[in-house]
């Protein structure tokens, strides 16, 4: 979206917005999100006539999906922001230009040499700004990963185009090349074996494996459902087999949404989009698209910082000469947890129902059991204040206040 774009840009550097950047940004969404309030479906209601009689009408409110998927999207957006408000305040580290870098030893990777480098003390952060950085970085995850489950439901709800299903091959196989094919259909199946086979070096390369995976699954649901009566379409296949093999195409998705959560849209998702003339889906995907983006982008820049932290306490004389504390040990055990997957917060099954604010809660339940089960960083370490307000928008008490 250009009012995206225009507003946040790259964001190759962690810090609050401008004041008026933020205005503008709050009332030109407003201006598109206003909208979907004109999206309405009927719903039954109870009115008291005059005489006191219970009468059943239908009144209008705004689309269910709508009315679940706006609010919180706001306040997706809003914990966004106000995550990079809270770095205004920040000293222990900084960024310094390509130009003025006299040496690039302290925290920037080779893959992101446009970037500002990031600087940090000597010896590196200290206990409780590390902790701090955790804890945003924690923070954004669950952001990131509500954003791309809202994303993926909204596109599942899109029909598939009929230009996107006359460019398919007649079966599965055309589609996935015999390698690929051979590899989903072998007796004993292991999704991650397979991905090891693969060759996926370069980001044209994973797109190009789900484009495959993509248009298979749509041409054998199209053949189980028998949804084309075309003899093309035919198949010796048994409809056994092809729902397994089904399964097992869409177990490889999700690894690769786990592994690649930053990939472009797939020709399937293009498709969609192009043919799409639902105005509500339209801004709910290209809303939560965003906040995908930026939270991904906020992740990076945050994992940046955290990396030359990791490099200066590699080469610092004093954190060689001694064993890491358990603190610490606590510390890089959350900074190398996984990067935020679409699975962990959403089951594939989503794709195929319309989420309601229950599922929603079931959703966000689940990841915060799972957060129980981790190591904590310190037992006097306090939440952050954006984990709390994620929790409110689930439903969810904090963990503490849950039996």
């Amino acid at each position: 979206m250009i009012i995206a774009a225009s507003v946040f840009g790259e964001q190759v550097k962690l810090g609050p917005m401008a004041p008026e950047t933020k205005a503008r940004w709050r009332k030109e969404m407003d201006w598109l999100l206003s909208v979907t309030d004109h999206i309405v479906e009927f719903v039954p209601s109870q009115q008291k006539t005059k005489n006191g009689t219970n009468m059943e009408i239908m009144v209008t409110r705004q689309r269910s999906d709508l009315l679940v998927n706006i609010p919180g999207l706001r306040k997706l957006d809003t914990m966004l922001i106000e995550t990079l408000d809270g770095f205004g305040q920040e000293k222990e580290f900084w960024y310094v230009s390509k130009d003025d870098d006299q040496e690039n030893e302290n925290g920037q990777r080779d893959d992101k040499w446009w970037h500002p480098t990031v600087k940090v003390p000597v010896n590196g952060l200290s206990e409780m700004s590390r902790r701090w950085l955790q804890c945003q970085k924690e923070s954004v995850n669950q952001v990131l990963k509500a954003a791309m489950a809202i994303n993926a439901e909204v596109l599942s709800e899109i029909e598939i185009p009929e230009s996107y299903i006359d460019s398919l091959p007649r079966n599965g196989r055309a589609s996935l090349g015999d390698l690929i094919y051979k590899g989903i259909t072998v007796d004993h199946f292991d999704p991650s074996q397979f991905l090891l086979t693969m060759d996926l070096s370069t980001e044209h390369k994973v797109l190009d494996l789900k484009n495959r995976i993509e248009a298979s699954i749509v041409i054998w649901k199209r053949k189980m459902h028998q949804k084309d009566g075309r003899s093309s379409w035919g198949s010796g296949v048994s409809l056994e087999k092809r729902e397994l093999f089904e399964e097992r195409a869409e177990t490889i998705l999700i690894l690769l949404k786990q592994r690649y959560p930053g990939l472009p849209q797939s020709s399937l998702d293009i498709s969609k989009l192009q043919d799409n003339r639902d105005v509500g889906h339209a801004i709910l995907e290209s809303y939560s698209r965003i906040l995908e983006s930026l939270a991904f982008n906020v992740m990076s820049r945050i994992e940046d910082v955290l990396h030359a932290d990791s490099l200066a306490q590699t080469s610092s004389p004093q954190k060689s000469e001694t064993s890491p504390s358990s603190s610490d040990e606590d510390a890089l055990r959350v900074s190398s947890s996984d990067t935020p997957t679409l699975s962990d917060f959403m089951g594939w099954g989503i794709a195929s129902r319309r989420r309601s604010s229950t599922d929603l809660e079931i959703y966000f339940k689940g990841d915060n059991d799972k957060k129980l089960a981790k190591p904590p960083v310190s037992s006097t370490q306090k939440k952050s204040p954006n984990l709390e307000k994620l929790e409110s928008l689930s439903g969810n008490r904090s963990p503490k206040g849950r039996d």
